[in-house]
């Protein structure tokens, strides 16, 4: 079982969703080549999808109690990481978004697991605005604390 945190449309200004542990602000700054293929960037609390188009995208983020099992399919990109939430609740906006009114999602405090799946790139229009991609952000509790991005 899982729990629907968030279901709705979010601008991608710059190409950019973020989430991060609400009483840390700061934003992943270490971009690399292999980060930007991933489309994640990870930092220690935070982490920044990189979508595909620079346009107002459907994004879903769920909560699971245990990390789910995996769903592989050649339509979709999928990667994961982990970060740390230890106020337990997470800030969900587009990179230039007006914070104060970014959605706030309530998780489990301390180290989680996230997989992003990205679907519906073989949708996109030759100018990239337009297109039929939808990001989906699974969340789970880690039992320790070591990060990969």
């Amino acid at each position: 079982m899982f729990k629907i945190l968030y279901q709705g449309d979010l601008f991608a200004d710059y190409f950019q969703i973020y989430l991060r542990d609400e009483a840390h602000p700061d934003l992943p700054d270490n971009y690399t080549d292999e980060s930007l293929a991933r489309r994640l960037t990870v930092a220690p609390y935070a982490i920044i999808l990189h979508t595909a188009r620079n346009m107002t995208v459907p994004v879903s983020v769920e909560w699971h109690n245990q990390r789910p099992a995996a769903e592989l399919d050649a339509e979709k990109h999928v990667v994961e990481a982990e970060f740390d939430c230890p106020s337990g609740q997470l800030v969900l906006a587009g990179l230039t978004d007006y914070e104060p009114d970014a959605p706030r999602l309530p998780v489990k405090a301390g180290p989680l697991g996230v997989r992003v799946s990205i679907f519906g790139l073989d949708t996109l229009s030759e100018d990239g605005l337009d297109g039929d991609d939808c990001y989906l952000v699974r969340l789970w509790p880690k039992a320790n604390n070591r990060r990969q991005g």
